[in-house]
């Protein structure tokens, strides 16, 4: 993903065998991160996860912040944030395009993950001292410079943790890909 407009993402979702959905985007994998089942995770969002446990840092109790509501990122994020397991154990606000006053959420927030799309968007004046900011945006900008959703140079001074754009979730990504694959093909063998 994304496919072409013309294709219909969701019904080529579903025609994938949930035990080879090495994406984590099949309605059953869905659904089971969403009780916490086990099931193939979306990659960035397990990506995310093992950069926390990675760096210690505590997410037990904290205030986090996703922006973004994707089924890719936003969603999942959210729902492995909530589960009952470190990194895990947060109190999680979801804000998108239509949340009222983003910026005092995101102040609250002691930990921030930026999956909106847009270039920038997270400003420091939106970040409070010491937040761990996770920037999992991809944007090209018109001199066609990757950037992120996060404006990294104004915002690293305050963060006490935070990932570039590029070379921060994206690799996370792939390997969480890779991992989930090496699953899939164990499991389909009886490994």
């Amino acid at each position: 993903l994304p496919l072409p407009k013309h294709i219909d993402e969701q019904k080529i979702t579903e025609a994938i065998d949930y035990r080879k959905d090495v994406d984590g985007f099949h309605p059953v994998n869905a659904g089971r991160l969403a009780i916490g089942l086990p099931c193939f995770l979306s990659a960035t969002p397990n990506g995310i996860l093992e950069l926390l446990k990675f760096y210690n840092i505590d997410t037990k109790g904290k205030k986090c912040v996703v922006l973004g509501r994707s089924n890719i990122v936003g969603k999942p994020m959210a729902n492995l944030m909530m589960q009952k397991q470190t990194p895990g154990d947060a109190t999680v606000t979801v804000c998108h395009s239509h949340t009222k006053n983003i910026a005092d959420e995101c102040r609250q927030a002691d930990i921030i993950i930026a999956a909106l799309g847009q270039p920038h968007f997270l400003k420091a004046d939106m970040v409070k001292e010491g937040a761990v900011v996770i920037d999992v945006g991809i944007n090209r900008l018109e001199s066609g410079k990757l950037c992120g959703d996060v404006d990294f140079e104004a915002v690293k001074d305050k963060a006490s943790m935070i990932t570039p754009v590029p070379g921060g979730v994206g690799p996370m990504t792939i390997a969480m890909l890779m991992r989930n694959t090496l699953t899939a093909a164990k499991i389909q063998n009886n490994l």
